[in-house]
């Protein structure tokens, strides 16, 4: 059997029906969000990197809200839905419907669980164990979940914390929850579960001795406990995101980026950065941001849904929103905002300037103060601007307007109408000076002042 074929004999079951009420929030929480991805968004993606044939969601808690999560994360999950959150084993027992016609390995994970890597997973996968537990060496075992396992190490059972005695609760191999098997063996033991226990619930966890108990056999694959963080509190969000923006500067520097103040640089989930590329103090990194090899961000940007090519320079004091797509050599200066922006090579945006649903043609200049007046309040509309165009100082471009090759437009106008290739674009009230008018009316403001101060 090749490597292929048993990547697609794995499924996936996420838990993300509770509701967290240590988090003290009315969003679910798997929705709070690590490396500004929702917590469960961590738990798919490693689960897609296993190329799994399914990924099934259990939702309860805020199950609309999940829903809609997990379809903008990943379109292919599939939601079973826990309407009443009776334990890990209830849980579990909605996804199996999604499941039927499987025959592989299901992996169960937990979605406030994000650290949880490909390799421990591959581990799980491809154990040649009927029943297979994550387990990890606790510094501090707590109120885990103790794996006893016999003399050679093979898995006997788990013992929740609060069904522990002291002798068991001395162990410090600990739970993480994650656990893996084949498909017939998982709808044969989950209608067994039974509830007597201190919590009342149905515990995925009593499956490897219902396992053993048959002849099954049952083993622990070990992995790091910071890999098996989970999220239960606002603390512990705090604490998992500085671990994950941790490793992810550690991974960016080892990957030849330059962070000139790591410490001040946050990374999102999906972050992708070339080698030699430059990144500056105090800079934001939102979802699905590319920057090429040799780009260069300058401090105190904040980007989101962009592409920036080699090349290029942003900041500082830029923000780059979703849809914009930055080509080589360009620059992009001080408190300019770009969104759904297209700017081919060599444009330069210098500052003060916002650029909303438009294309800039390569070699265009961009004065300060420009901005594309893009929206009517009711619709979006685009502005096309050609190549070798300059747009002075503070022009308005009033959507939707094209603005040819090589144009101009006069600093200060309001371009309402198309301007053609090489024509210069004026829309501007003609200048009148008034002599002496100045003094005067300085004279009867200072006058009225006056008056006033009186009363």
């Amino acid at each position: 059997m090749t490597a292929e074929q048993k990547k697609r004999e794995i499924a996936v079951v996420i838990l993300a029906a509770g509701q967290g009420s240590r988090m003290k929030s009315d969003l679910p929480k798997v929705l709070h969000k690590v490396g500004a991805v929702p917590l469960v968004g961590h738990a798919l993606a490693t689960a897609r990197s296993l190329d799994p044939a399914r990924v099934v969601v259990v939702a309860g808690h805020g199950a609309e809200m999940v829903t809609q999560a997990v379809a903008r994360l990943d379109k292919d999950a599939e939601i079973a839905l826990q309407a009443e959150q009776l334990g890990t084993g209830h849980a579990v027992a909605q996804a199996l419907p999604m499941l039927e016609g499987f025959e592989g390995r299901v992996i169960v994970l937990y979605g406030d669980t994000p650290f949880i890597g490909t390799a421990t997973l591959t581990s799980l996968a491809q154990h040649e164990s009927d029943v297979v537990v994550l387990g990890f060496e606790a510094a501090d075992p707590g109120r885990y979940g103790r794996l006893v396992t016999d003399a050679d190490g093979t898995l006997q059972q788990i013992v929740e914390f609060k069904d522990a005695d002291d002798a068991t609760r001395a162990i410090r191999l600990c739970n993480s929850g994650v656990m893996a098997m084949d498909a017939s063996l998982l709808r044969q033991f989950i209608s067994r579960i039974g509830n007597d226990n201190a919590a009342g619930e149905y515990y995925l966890t009593d499956i490897p001795g219902l396992a053993r108990a048959e002849g099954h056999n049952a083993a622990v694959v070990t992995c790091e406990e910071a890999e098996t963080l989970g999220v239960n509190s606002r603390a512990e969000l705090a604490r998992a995101e500085a671990i994950f923006q941790a490793r992810r500067r550690v991974e960016a520097l080892e990957e030849g980026v330059t962070l000139t103040a790591p410490e001040t640089v946050f990374f999102a989930l999906d972050t992708h950065i070339g080698r030699d590329a430059i990144i500056g103090p105090n800079v934001v990194f939102g979802p699905a941001v590319t920057v090429e090899s040799g780009a260069e961000i300058l401090a105190f940007c904040h980007l989101e849904g962009c592409h920036v090519s080699s090349g290029a320079t942003v900041g500082p004091f830029a923000r780059l929103r979703p849809g914009t797509e930055l080509g080589g050599d360009v620059h992009v200066g001080n408190f300019v905002e770009i969104k759904n922006a297209v700017l081919d090579e060599g444009v330069k945006v210098g500052h003060l300037t916002y650029l909303g649903d438009a294309h800039i043609g390569e070699r265009t200049n961009i004065g300060a103060g420009t901005v594309t007046c893009n929206y009517d309040g009711v619709m979006k509309h685009r502005t096309e601007i050609g190549a070798n165009a300059f747009i002075g100082s503070d022009t308005m471009l009033v959507a939707p307007v094209t603005v040819g090759d090589g144009a101009m437009t006069a600093s200060g106008s309001v371009i309402t109408e198309n301007v053609p290739a090489d024509g210069l674009g004026l829309g501007r009230a003609r200048q009148t000076n008034k002599p002496g008018l100045a003094r005067r009316i300085m004279q009867s403001l200072r006058e009225q002042k006056a008056k006033k101060g009186k009363g």
